[in-house]
């Protein structure tokens, strides 16, 4: 079976020979062993599905939240002569008939799906008529509650894989971290030996952090030092996409935007183009970017914070897909923070809330770090930095900073955490050495401690900051479900 991938790689996908994991990834999928594959963005995940799915003799469903990238990778594979397609409510009634009976007559040999849609009575119906070999389920990191981007129906999609208990289940996702890759073999019966991770590190992006303080000045200057070579701005909201969309027009630079409060027309296009270099930016909020086949992009900026770790490492992936040097710059002001705290508590659920606030620290903790940039990232997601400088981030190519002595800080704080019963975050460990008479400090009794009101030296602010460097530098530990340091 693998002489058949193996061939089906060079003659039809024209690669040579298989990246690092594809080729046991792709082996395991072959002899039938669900299977969970954890690669770098860009790192080739679909071919770990796109090639057994057409060697296997049945169909291969392919679960994927976004209809732009299932449109994406069936236009490609039908462009390779491989049969694949999409069923979803942006097809018109002709074309899904269409396709309903290329899967009725065994036509097809690759069905993207979403996941609501694979859910639905009448297509579970349909395939059931059908001879299931495989089924494969892309940004696998949704179905965990510990993910950064949680979604209930992917929760649901055991119900999928019992309907089909001879179809082999690949599991695929770029951003995982060690609890979210355990959740995802639970939920999906995969063993530790069938899990394959490749190393997170890009190594040829120049990540780099600058305080915000003349946002659109900065970008541009930034954009000038990249003229006419392909990069994607990142802002948080819709409206900051508009609003820096027209200031680059207006300067003369070739962009345009992209967001969820555009049409799903002008969206493909707007993506098209930008494919097609016809354009040189997009400016565009998180909506965008999810599997876009365009190796040559050269930088991302993130014009605002992003929410998590995860976001970050996923938008600042879509840079360098081509193995050539690319640069990541991020505007870091803690205005930003406030606006995501103030979303995050808008949330319903107290333990979404809890953790958004988890995720959200780790990303400052990035942010403000003075060591390599990459140390946490690949922390975050398990894997040990093997060098202490990297050579290509700010924090190990730039001069080094002055570092103030925060023994006796660390110190009380630490102390404070261990004379409050090590179960409270950092927040409550704030007020007590500052002296609040907050409700919650008054009725654990934290006021007599010797730690109370021994603080005020900094704001709330800055101990928020020193506590994230004691995390960071593995001082504290935080329990990921209520952040009890």
């Amino acid at each position: 079976m693998m002489n058949q991938a193996n061939a089906i790689l060079n003659n039809v996908f024209g690669f040579e020979q298989f990246r690092e994991s594809q080729e046991a990834i792709i082996s395991n999928v072959l002899h039938r062993q669900n299977t969970l594959a954890i690669m770098p963005t860009g790192g080739g995940k679909s071919l770990c599905y796109q090639i057994p799915g057409t060697v296997f003799d049945g169909l291969t469903i392919v679960i994927s939240p976004l209809i732009s990238l299932m449109q994406d990778q069936v236009r490609q594979l039908n462009e390779l002569a491989i049969p694949a397609c999409v069923l979803n409510s942006s097809l018109s009634d002709i074309d899904y008939q269409n396709n309903l009976d290329g899967i009725k007559q065994q036509q097809i040999k690759l069905l993207f799906l979403a996941p609501e849609t694979a859910l639905q009575t009448n297509i579970l119906d349909l395939l059931s008529h059908c001879d299931v070999a495989c089924i494969a389920i892309d940004e696998a990191h949704c179905i965990s509650e510990w993910g950064h981007d949680f979604r209930p129906e992917y929760r649901q999609l055991n119900r999928l894989i019992e309907c089909f208990p001879t179809a082999v289940c690949i599991a695929l996702t770029a951003t995982a971290t060690p609890r979210v890759r355990e959740d995802i073999k639970r939920q999906l019966n995969i063993i530790d030996s069938s899990e394959f991770i490749s190393s997170f590190d890009r190594p040829n992006l120049f990540i780099s952090v600058v305080p915000k303080d003349n946002p659109y000045l900065q970008c541009k200057n930034f954009v000038e030092q990249h003229p006419e070579q392909s990069g994607i701005i990142y802002c948080q909201s819709r409206s900051g996409v508009d609003e820096l969309t027209a200031k680059l027009k207006r300067d003369g630079f070739s962009v345009l935007p992209y967001h969820a409060g555009l049409s799903s027309i002008k969206r493909s296009d707007y993506q098209e183009r930008f494919i097609r270099d016809d354009v040189s930016i997009i400016v565009a909020t998180i909506a965008f970017g999810m599997g876009i086949n365009k190796p040559d992009v050269r930088y991302v900026l993130h014009y605002d914070l992003p929410k998590n770790i995860e976001g970050y490492y996923q938008q600042i992936g879509r840079a360098g897909r081509d193995g050539l040097s690319a640069d990541c710059l991020l505007l870091f002001g803690y205005g930003d923070t406030g606006k995501i705290r103030f979303f995050i508590e808008q949330m319903n659920n107290e333990q979404e809330k809890r953790l958004a606030n988890v995720h959200l620290n780790q990303m400052l903790a990035l942010a403000e770090a003075e060591d390599c940039r990459r140390s946490p990232l690949l922390e975050y997601f398990g894997e040990k930095s093997v060098k202490e400088n990297c050579a290509n981030c700010d924090n190990c190519t730039g001069e080094s900073k002055e570092k103030s002595d925060l023994t006796v800080p660390a110190q009380k704080f630490l102390s404070c955490v261990h004379r409050t019963g090590q179960r409270f975050g950092a927040s409550h460990i704030i007020d007590v050495l500052r002296g609040s008479s907050a409700e919650k400090v008054l009725q654990n009794q934290h006021n007599l401690l010797s730690t109370y009101n021994i603080g005020n030296e900094f704001n709330k602010k800055q101990w928020m900051a020193l506590a994230r460097q004691l995390i960071h530098k593995g001082l504290l530990n935080q329990e990921e479900q209520f952040g009890g340091l």
